[in-house]
């Protein structure tokens, strides 16, 4: 949710940025990935000296404590700091302190993309390749020069309740949300609102053209903010089908027992990708290492599937039974340059159909 109504996204990507462009670490330094790096006895030794790690991060914060428990479990004497926030308020909170010249982040976790895109064009990121992501991540699931890597991923699913919908009649595609049986029955996200649905709604006018949207708008949906927001209208059978929202709300609620069942649309599911980065100048260099090497190695990976309802690009990471792999599902592609990029009119255009 854009909690700064006054600030466009837009501005305030163009902002952070100039910001910290008068400062000492704006210096654009391109190169090539440096050589994977395994954790080794003397990486703990100088982690453990530092002891502690600060972690800003827009994962849920259960999630996201019981990932830092587990490092700590794994690395006696560690202890993280998790700084959980919304990631436009992380994304602010680093341009403020570094405009400040102060350091306080060792590791960062967005849900947008695109500000991974700003820390690396203003060079505060440092290059840190983990051995397993060089083993086992895609190379679009890593930042060709090292910064950055997917941590999370998840995708932005329909999905219906079961109490309201036989399966047999429950939505296959984005386009059979436009059929007339299901107008006053639809809830959906603001693109002005979540990054999840701007990222969603890229992928979707792109793919589908905006003249799927000005269909949509003509079912007369419930129009919600975050996109948590649809998966717990479903639920309380609000209403039938949510035409976008978080597939890592749908499983846990699934898993609860709750009359909810996710789908995934014959066009393609948009996929929404959260990258981990460390700072160049952070003040736990080897803990940061340490943490980052865990987050993104199987281990890490492995909690996020299981308690976070996430999915993983990590080669070794096990699917939880029950859930259709990821391998198995058609996605959109992911663009954060084009949604830095295109973020404000694309919002324009989508407040102008749905008139919200």
């Amino acid at each position: 949710m854009r909690k700064h109504p006054g600030l466009s996204r837009r501005d305030l990507l163009k902002g952070t940025s100039a910001v910290l462009a008068g400062t000492a670490f704006s210096t654009r330094v391109m190169a090539a990935a440096p050589p994977a790096e395994p954790v080794t006895p003397t990486l703990i030794e100088a982690a453990k000296k530092e002891g502690q790690v600060v972690y800003y991060t827009s994962t849920d914060l259960p999630v996201a404590e019981k990932l830092a428990k587990a490092f700590e479990a794994k690395y006696a004497g560690m202890t993280v700091r998790v700084e959980r926030t919304g990631a436009e308020r992380v994304f602010q909170r680093v341009g403020q302190e570094y405009s400040s010249n102060i350091h306080a982040v060792d590791v960062v976790n967005s849900s947008d993309a695109a500000h991974f895109i700003v820390w690396k064009r203003d060079g505060i990121l440092a290059p840190y390749v983990p051995e397993e992501v060089a083993k086992y991540y895609p190379d679009e699931h890593r930042d060709p020069d090292g910064q950055f890597a997917s941590f999370r991923v998840w995708l932005s699913i329909i999905a219906y309740n079961t109490n309201l919908v036989k399966a047999e009649e429950a939505p296959k595609s984005f386009a059979d949300l436009l059929d007339p049986k299901w107008k006053g029955k639809i809830v959906k996200g603001h693109p002005g609102y979540s990054g999840t649905i701007m990222t969603a709604t890229y992928q979707m006018q792109r793919d589908l053209g905006w003249s799927f949207f000005e269909q949509l708008a003509k079912q007369n949906i419930m129009q919600v903010q975050s996109s948590t927001d649809p998966p717990k209208k479903l639920d309380l059978g609000e209403r039938a089908v949510m035409a976008d929202g978080n597939e890592y709300n749908i499983f846990q609620l699934k898993e609860m027992g709750r009359p909810v069942e996710p789908v995934y649309a014959t066009e393609g599911s948009p996929i929404i990708v959260g990258p981990n980065g460390i700072f160049k100048d952070c003040p736990h260099p080897n803990a940061a290492r340490l943490f980052q090497s865990f987050a993104l190695g199987r281990e890490g990976q492995q909690l996020n599937v299981e308690i976070g309802g996430l999915r993983s690009v990590h080669a070794q990471a096990q699917e939880k039974a029950g859930r259709k792999p990821l391998k198995d599902i058609k996605t959109m592609k992911d663009d954060p340059d084009a949604v830095e990029r295109e973020g404000e009119s694309i919002k324009s255009h989508y407040t102008r159909i749905f008139r919200v």
